[in-house]
């Protein structure tokens, strides 16, 4: 009786999870934007000492300055000493990333970030990566959407490094199948 009890109890806690896994519905940009530039639009903040995604945005709202645009979102880990994304520096950067990213076709797709340290990410009005905290170059969950149509979708990302090295990479691809990197092109601001 228990062992039937017990399998029935896990049964349920598989299909309640099952049911609250829907993929995320992103919204696409309406309008969809023309002329966009390449890459994304982003503004830096230069704190004494960050350590989460609260400080990053206090920084960011306390003083910014544009920085150069990134070209996407493919910053592979740095060394020591290396600046942190188009910053200024290596150390205690917080980043205010926005534009575009450009899905081909409509689809459920699997999305993940690679990231040192901290991110919060946006695509279509759904967050889709998030890590609070302090880590090396490491994934986020990764997280199913639904694109309802091919085209631009907005896309605002809080991203902070604190010491030592830093990374930021975008993943993406159709469901059920490994993420690829999301080529520069994809992005447009």
């Amino acid at each position: 009786m228990f062992r039937k009890t017990f399998a029935t109890a896990i049964f349920g806690v598989i299909c309640a999870g099952a049911s609250l896994a829907a993929p995320l519905k992103l919204t696409p940009a309406d309008p969809q934007p023309s002329g966009l530039k390449p890459g994304l639009s982003v503004r830096y903040a230069y704190p004494s000492d960050v350590k989460n995604l609260r400080g990053a945005e206090r920084a960011l709202e306390r003083k910014s300055e544009a920085g150069p645009p990134l070209a996407g979102l493919d910053y592979r880990d740095t060394d020591i000493g290396q600046k942190v994304l188009t910053s200024k520096r290596d150390e205690n950067v917080a980043a205010d990333i926005r534009g575009f990213v450009k899905f081909d076709a409509p689809g459920i797709y699997t999305i993940d970030f690679l990231t040192n340290d901290g991110l919060r990410a946006q695509v279509g009005g759904q967050v889709v990566g998030e890590y609070d905290g302090r880590q090396p170059c490491e994934e986020t969950y990764a997280v199913e959407v639904e694109v309802p149509a091919a085209g631009w979708y907005p896309l605002e990302a809080l991203y902070f490094q604190r010491t030592k090295t830093a990374c930021l990479h975008m993943r993406a691809g159709p469901a059920g199948k490994r993420p690829n990197w999301m080529p520069d092109t994809a992005f447009g601001h």
